[in-house]
């Protein structure tokens, strides 16, 4: 056989045995395994014996926006992720009128004078804000709000006083020589000092919202300046007397607690000078600041309770420099001050020269002493500060900002 014929031969039976051997494992791995059949959907959830579950179809993770282009989701749009955490502002601005005067009554909202038109305003719940009358008030000097209703004693430049009613539209003019008033906590009555010319003219007294029955309490004479015309919440105390005799070897003072039937309450023992006061909701306890040597004539801040057999008990020293018409009750247990930042030596002798202060916010538990930092997120030179119960708000005014302010707890 000639050997190119050889060759041939060879190479086809090679590949013959080739084929075979190909066969041969394809039908071995088709009897042990079952082959490659056709491809079965796999339900979610479900499994195989054998062979891994699909992925399944994955959700779409875009948007279409106006102009039919394709954008990428917002984070609170992707499937199975939960909208992020908004927190808002620590402190907003609710209004930005020239602000002044303002007051949180307890059923009437923020009340508030404009100065540039001679309005008063009202914010209700919902932010909106309406005049609480058409008539217009130029120069109002002072305001002295009730407690529950629209009314207000408005004092002038030229020493003119009238009582308002804003929602009855109602005036009553009260004499010129009445000065520091006081609203009932039913707010029927005003008490206020009647300051005549003569001493022995010189009277505490009381007067219905009517202008009726104005009532003498007590006598003043020469120590006018002496007394702080305060209805109590609790109607016990109508004002505070520093007329006691000082307390000898000492910086204590005694502080009479002055009733409208001629009580003789037991007296409060406070720790310095400068007395200025607060009462808590109920008329129970008193938040008063004072100053003295111990500390370094700051004005700081003491509470007490104040009512009945129980007054001049449970004195406790808050370890806090500010004035008491800083701080703004929220409960009978909880309190929050703004309190002045680097305050120097000899401010509660000398105000003025804390004029400029910025200030901090804190919460004070007055049964504990607990001290918590309320974060204002900036420089507030706080003129005014005041309680928003029905929405748990601190509302405050800045004396180098017009405008009112809400702190968000």
């Amino acid at each position: 056989m000639p050997p190119l014929l050889k060759k041939i031969l060879l190479i086809i039976l090679l590949l013959v045995v080739a084929g075979l051997i190909a066969y041969a494992l394809y039908y071995f791995f088709q009897k042990t395994t079952g082959g490659f059949g056709p491809r079965v959907a796999v339900q979610p959830g479900a499994t195989t014996s054998g062979q891994f579950p699909t992925a399944g179809e994955r959700p779409a993770t875009t948007t279409t926006g106006p102009d039919g282009a394709t954008q990428l989701p917002v984070a609170g749009n992707i499937p199975g992720v939960a909208p992020g955490y908004y927190r808002p502002e620590p402190v907003t601005k609710i209004v930005s009128d020239y602000a002044s005067f303002s007051s949180v009554a307890k059923d009437s909202g923020l009340r508030y004078y404009n100065a540039s038109d001679g309005k008063f305003y009202r914010r209700s719940a919902d932010g909106s804000i309406d005049k609480l009358s058409d008539q217009t008030f130029y120069d109002v000097s002072k305001v002295t709000w009730g407690n529950t209703t629209n009314q207000a004693v408005l004092e002038y430049p030229d020493f003119s006083k009238i009582l308002y009613d804003f929602d009855k539209e109602k005036q009553i003019t009260v004499p010129k020589h009445w000065e520091e008033f006081s609203f009932s906590p039913t707010d029927d009555q005003i008490a206020a000092k009647s300051i005549g010319v003569a001493v022995e003219n010189r009277w505490l007294v009381t007067m219905d919202t009517d202008g009726s029955h104005t009532k003498i309490v007590e006598p003043m004479g020469l120590n006018g300046d002496k007394v702080t015309v305060d209805w109590s919440p609790s109607r016990q105390t109508v004002a505070f007397s520093q007329t006691a005799d000082p307390i000898s070897g000492s910086q204590r003072r005694m502080i009479l607690l002055v009733g409208l039937n001629h009580e003789n309450f037991r007296g409060l023992v406070t720790e310095g000078w400068g007395f200025e006061e607060q009462w808590s909701p109920s008329g129970k306890r008193l938040l008063y600041s004072v100053w003295s040597d111990r500390s370094d004539l700051k004005p700081q801040l003491w509470i007490t309770n104040a009512y009945g057999d129980d007054i001049n008990t449970g004195r406790q020293d808050l370890k806090v420099n500010t004035w008491s018409k800083n701080c703004a009750f929220a409960s009978e247990q909880i309190l929050y001050c703004a309190v002045p930042r680097d305050l120097v030596k000899g401010a509660g002798l000398m105000p003025e020269i804390a004029a400029d202060s910025l200030y901090d916010m804190v919460k004070i538990d007055t049964n504990t002493g607990l001290k918590t930092d309320i974060p204002l997120g900036g420089d507030y030179n706080i003129n005014s500060i005041d309680y928003d119960s029905a929405n748990n708000k601190i509302i405050f005014t800045d004396k180098n900002q017009s405008g009112v302010f809400q702190v968000n707890l």
